[in-house]
């Protein structure tokens, strides 16, 4: 990358999220930003998540104050938790896809770069229809976790593919670190407290 070639992040947080656990790393999120801010001009930096309505405590809520407060635009979306009839499985409904392609599109113009942090194969068409605006797509997920993070055709329409598990060492939370310390020490208090999805629920 040009150091004066312009930059722009959309992390898929919920996707981020568990390639980094399938690779066995927690994200720092400082870090990512600095070292992406070392690739060039980073004009933006997107982290999309969705948010249970109703909910009384969110355990994702003190990240997004913390992202919202250093340097990340963060959009979310409250969605819906809702019963399956067929299966009796809690679930929730709700995708950030369609907010993370207007936004990208309409930022297309901007940059010379597009950095997707997601293995999700519906980003294929935003990333070819991107890439026809002349802008360079590199997308980041893993192949080595089993089963793969990224999807294929997701993968192959890429400008540039980048491996989570080589950028580690320069975006990997220290170990040693208390999960969330550092985030939680710096974010401001907050005044309310709304429901997210729990990691292990399916989202449609």
């Amino acid at each position: 990358m040009s150091p004066l070639e312009k930059i722009a992040l959309f992390i898929d947080g919920s996707n981020l999220y568990a390639t980094s656990k399938a690779l066995g790393f927690d994200i720092d999120y400082r870090r990512l930003l600095s070292e992406f801010r070392g690739r060039g001009v980073l004009l933006r930096a997107f982290y999309y998540t969705t948010i249970i309505e109703d909910q009384e405590y969110s355990s994702i809520r003190p990240l997004i104050d913390w992202l919202d407060y250093n340097g990340y635009t963060v959009v979310t979306k409250l969605t819906k938790e809702f019963v399956d009839a067929t299966t009796g499985r809690r679930k929730v409904k709700g995708s950030m896809d369609v907010e993370l392609a207007v936004t990208a599109m309409e930022l297309a113009e901007h940059v010379d770069q597009i950095v997707l942090f997601s293995g999700d194969g519906d980003f294929r068409s935003l990333v070819e229809a991107v890439q026809r605006r002349g802008v360079r797509v590199t997308v980041i997920s893993t192949l080595t976790s089993q089963p793969p993070m990224i999807a294929d055709e997701l993968r192959r329409q890429a400008d540039i593919f980048i491996d989570l598990a080589e950028l580690k060492s320069r975006v990997a939370r220290d170990p040693a670190e208390r999960p969330g310390s550092r985030e939680m020490r710096q974010q401001p208090p907050q005044s309310t407290a709304r429901g997210a999805i729990n990691r292990g629920d399916p989202v449609e």
